[in-house]
């Protein structure tokens, strides 16, 4: 726009086409020129038969403007609209088709740029979609198939107390994996659209840390775990149950990679003004492919485990960065991984001294 009007002294206006090949309704370019709809009407028409029409112009030459068609090498680009003062003279005309579809190939470059992106968009789109279909319909099959199956049973016959109590177990084992794939995707949707607020409070990490044991109490029974917890640590401001929420998922990830017998720790500990949070196991650990990766949506390790939905660890990832805290996944010296969770926090003066806990 700049260089048309420094060597034609004239002012212009672009309309581009949309994604349905119509021309717009509305200049893209800030310009001085106020076009009419019998403006409109003569872009229209150039856009349509790509030949140039309006002022100074064998075609509807009573329009305000020339309108010149902005043709690429593939496509027809748009229009753009030229002030014209006088007639451009045989020079000047030269020039001006010479000008013309160097603007054309620009806005075309532009147009394919976009259009790659978008595809590229609808691709990985499309692969998230079928990812999390996939993923959803089968954590879904296992445990509905498992509560059809043992409800069935329980109707088809009378069976002893222990046998009932055994199916009735199996019920209630399913449909807390159920309510954990939906609480997972509810949470995903929540972070996704920006609609997850933290609701700041004192918090008791023993409370906090006894809540989740209790709650995976059967998942942790195979394991030896080990909480590191002061017994004088201060309370500290914490959203209690995003961070439950983080500590469930972080423990449940341990017990489905590390083998059943093996230690399992979690630290607690305050250091300048960051809580530290580490969950430790005794696993296989990351691959080095795996380790960038481990915190995307629906992203499944080369060791993963069958089955699960890859959620777990990205919902932990946007629960501690409500916190405005940072989350990290390393290999142990020894083997297993480690997660380690910095939050900045507040804790309280119990004692008229601030309490800090060494590394």
């Amino acid at each position: 726009m700049k260089d048309i009007r420094k060597y034609f002294k004239t002012e212009c206006a672009i309309i581009l086409r949309d994604g349905a090949n119509q021309l717009e309704k509305q200049v893209r370019h800030e310009t001085t020129l106020i076009l009419s709809e019998n403006d409109l009407s003569i872009a229209e028409w150039t856009f349509r038969h790509s030949a140039k029409a309006g002022k100074f112009t064998d075609t509807l030459p009573s329009g305000n403007y020339s309108f010149y068609p902005l043709k690429g090498n593939n496509d027809n680009m748009g229009v753009i609209a030229v002030q014209h003062i006088k007639l451009f003279s045989q020079g000047e005309e030269l020039f001006w088709e010479g000008f013309i579809p160097q603007i054309s190939g620009k806005i075309e470059r532009e147009f394919l740029r976009d259009a790659a992106k978008n595809s590229y968009i609808l691709n990985e789109s499309d692969k998230l979609y079928k990812t999390l279909f996939n993923s959803i319909s089968h954590e879904l099959r296992i445990p509905v198939a498992t509560i059809m199956g043992a409800s069935d049973t329980l109707i088809a016959q009378d069976y002893p107390p222990e046998t009932r109590n055994i199916l009735y177990k199996d019920i209630n084992t399913a449909a807390v994996r159920l309510n954990r794939l939906i609480d997972n995707l509810l949470n995903m949707s929540r972070l996704d659209s920006g609609m997850l607020t933290t609701h700041i409070d004192w918090c008791d990490l023993h409370d906090l840390i006894n809540k989740v044991i209790q709650t995976l109490s059967v998942e942790l029974k195979p394991f030896k775990l080990h909480c590191v917890l002061p017994d004088d640590m201060p309370l500290v401001q914490l959203d209690y149950g995003l961070m439950e929420q983080v500590l469930y998922n972080l423990l449940l990830n341990a017990t489905q990679h590390a083998p059943s017998g093996s230690n399992m720790r979690i630290k607690f500990f305050y250091d300048n003004g960051l809580l530290v949070i580490q969950v430790m196991d005794r696993g296989p650990g990351f691959s080095v492919s795996d380790l960038p990766m481990v915190f995307n949506k629906f992203y499944r390790g080369e060791l993963a485990i069958a089955g699960g939905t890859g959620l777990g660890l990205s919902i932990v990832k946007g629960m501690v960065e409500a916190h405005n805290g940072t989350i990290i996944a390393e290999n142990r010296a020894n083997g297993g991984a480690i997660f380690t969770i910095k939050i900045p926090t507040k804790i309280s003066d119990i004692s008229n001294e601030q309490h800090q806990l060494p590394l």
